[in-house]
């Protein structure tokens, strides 16, 4: 059994709502990275198309960006039953002007395809967390809008989730290089 299935027959078998402590969740991140750090040095050449400092950055970033979406979802199912797919369209929407926005816009914003976003909604939608609104100046059109419901689960889960952030993301760098790396990471995708 790997450690990430540890984890998860761990979250599944504790009582329904309690929280996983968070020095389990930080003792399973470890044994994760432990035994994934192979992953970060392949054994294969990565071939003409990559040097080896290119491949090596490459894996890196998607290492990273692997383990910290697990180690989140983990930290905020054990929080807050709240998928965090779930929690970036709640999220999202909050963000804006109005709480609500264009299905397409939405579908950008938390990356997913208008097929996924669709489904994503519609169970937002299902548990009262998001409704749909007609668009008045386009009658195909529809906004997704936070409900007092949804705004109210955000709210709950938004400080342990964000305090995660800050944990296995955030933490993990100095200040002088969380600002070189997000004007590294901005250069090639504008982040709004």
């Amino acid at each position: 059994m790997t450690t990430e299935d540890g984890l998860r027959v761990a979250l599944a078998a504790r009582p329904h709502g309690e929280p996983v402590p968070a020095a389990s969740l930080a003792a399973a991140a470890d044994a994760l990275a432990a035994a994934d750090a192979a992953a970060l040095h392949p054994a294969i050449d990565p071939g003409p198309e990559l040097d080896k400092l290119e491949h090596r950055a490459w894996r890196a970033c998607l290492y990273k960006h692997a383990l910290v979406a697990r180690l989140l979802e983990a930290d905020l199912m054990a929080r807050s039953s709240l998928p965090l797919a779930e929690f970036d369209v709640l999220f999202q929407i909050a963000m804006t002007d109005g709480q609500r926005l264009r299905m397409n816009e939405l579908a950008d914003r938390v990356l997913l395809s208008r097929a996924g976003i669709t489904r994503l909604v519609d169970r937002l939608v299902e548990d009262g967390l998001v409704e749909r609104v007609k668009c008045a100046s386009d009658a195909r059109g529809a906004f997704a809008a936070l409900t007092d419901r949804g705004r109210e689960r955000l709210e709950e889960a938004r400080p342990g989730h964000l305090a995660a952030v800050k944990r296995y993301f955030i933490g993990t760098f100095g200040r002088a290089e969380l600002e070189i790396l997000a004007e590294l990471m901005e250069r090639s995708v504008p982040l709004g």
